[in-house]
């Protein structure tokens, strides 16, 4: 078969037979990509696609092809700035795209020792996080969202829960008074949602930034202060860049990893007639559904042929995981519940960091929503659900759920004993205006 002209038709919607290139986005993408990704193969292990309109960019479909490419540093490089398309003034500058690709100085778009400076301090900050620590504040914050729509009856388990805990769970790990966190949620969901994204950005660097300067001047047992007190002597501008890193990177993927297991476990009753498998339901999520589809952009040092295909330097080169992990090779040999050799995690020098802390906080998350309300189910038909759209994430935009109305959980405390949320709302940091947002009511749930 020629690598440029698959045999196989378009799926319904794709314009890939008039502009040669598979589009990521739009409707019928998000309704169904893995037939996008079916089409893609055709072309062999890379196919070349569109991102959003005038963004062009090859996907790598293929398994064994991608932990190649992403174990390749010498001749795939991370660093933005080599995006010709970019430079060259080709890709328009309001893209939907352009902010999750524009280079920034941090360690996901750097090659070589600075990489490996940002990398090992993110690594070793994330790694002091305590396991029983987290599972108990994710376990406090899991019953306060649960507090809020336990008695109804209904719920959107994407607004009302899956949206909202990681964000709450990461202001509490990096230690954010009330005010700050306020405008952190505000600024990564803004972003995320593209909502007043522009506004958001500001909202969300500023917040980080007085974040910075407030644990500059009062450290705590936070990620914000280990990261701070790293050995790689991170200025303030660095800090605020891997710290927001952090946050974005951490925040939506979690939100659509928390959000897909729940799909999974609701709409697949297998799960619930072996009782409840929830590590099994997160790992066929992770290999099938993963939250982050397509990423990990590289950039080739200089022209090189790979994979049979022939890229110029500067060319844009993703990793589609969701492809990777469900080609018909790799699908027909792993083992479901039990193989965690996944691409969801992408791979290699910038692998996630924070995979182990995901995990758990999934976990948690699922398993304390199904203990306080064992009797929750879908509220409509699988199909009648709706995907967040373009390339790089995959989310449901809602997830109605039903149930026996139920007391609203208490808090999660043991009497006497302040909880790492509280500790977090550390002296001199006042609520400013009263304290009316997410995080400042939470807190006043929290400590009665």
């Amino acid at each position: 078969m020629d690598a440029n002209t698959p045999d196989a038709v378009p799926p319904p919607g794709c314009p890939a037979h008039a502009t040669g290139r598979i589009p990521l986005y739009g409707p019928d993408f998000a309704a169904d990509p893995h037939a996008y990704y079916d089409y893609a193969r055709r072309y062999g292990p890379t196919a070349p696609v569109e991102l959003a309109p005038g963004v062009d960019a090859h996907l790598v479909t293929d398994y064994a092809t991608a932990l190649r490419l992403l174990h390749d540093n010498a001749v795939f490089r991370k660093d933005a700035r080599r995006w010709r398309a970019f430079d060259e003034g080709l890709v328009p500058p309001d893209s939907p795209v352009v902010p999750l690709l524009a280079y920034r100085p941090n360690a996901m778009f750097s090659d070589g020792a600075e990489h490996l400076r940002l990398r090992q301090a993110i690594t070793d900050a994330m790694g002091r996080v305590d396991t029983a620590r987290l599972a108990r504040s994710t376990e406090q914050i899991s019953d306060y969202l649960i507090s809020q729509f336990a008695s109804r009856g209904s719920a959107d388990l994407m607004a009302d829960y899956a949206k909202q805990l990681p964000l709450f769970v990461f202001n509490e790990l990096f230690g954010c008074p009330a005010d700050i966190g306020d405008r952190i949620l505000f600024g990564i969901s803004g972003m995320f949602d593209g909502i007043n994204a522009e506004r958001a950005a500001e909202v969300l660097f500023g917040a980080v930034g007085e974040l910075v300067a407030l644990k500059r001047a009062r450290r705590g047992d936070d990620v914000t202060s280990w990261l701070m007190a790293h050995e790689a002597g991170l200025t303030d501008e660095e800090m605020v860049y891997q710290l927001s890193l952090i946050l974005g990177a951490g925040v939506d993927p979690l939100r659509n990893l928390v959000g897909n297991t729940l799909h999974r476990v609701l709409v697949h009753d297998e799960y619930a007639r072996q009782g409840g498998l929830i590590d099994e339901a997160l790992e066929d999520t992770l290999w099938e559904n993963p939250p982050v589809p397509n990423f990990a952009p590289h950039y080739p040092a200089t022209d090189v042929e790979f994979a049979g295909q022939k890229f110029q330097e500067g060319e844009l080169v993703l990793v589609s995981f969701a492809a990777a992990n469900n080609s018909p090779a790799l699908t027909a040999a792993r083992q479901s519940g039990s193989n965690r050799s996944h691409l969801a995690w992408s791979a290699g020098p910038h692998a996630c960091p924070s995979k182990d802390s995901a995990r758990q906080i999934t976990m948690a998350a699922v398993e304390n929503l199904l203990n306080r309300i064992p009797d929750i189910e879908a509220a409509v038909p699988e199909d009648s659900l709706t995907w967040r759209p373009g390339p790089f994430t995959r989310g449901l935009t809602a997830l109605p759920a039903r149930f026996t109305p139920v007391a609203a959980p208490g808090r999660a405390d043991a009497p006497g004993r302040a909880s790492s949320v509280e500790r977090s709302e550390q002296p001199g940091t006042a609520r400013k205006g009263g304290g009316t947002g997410r995080w400042s009511q939470f807190l006043k749930w929290l400590t009665g």
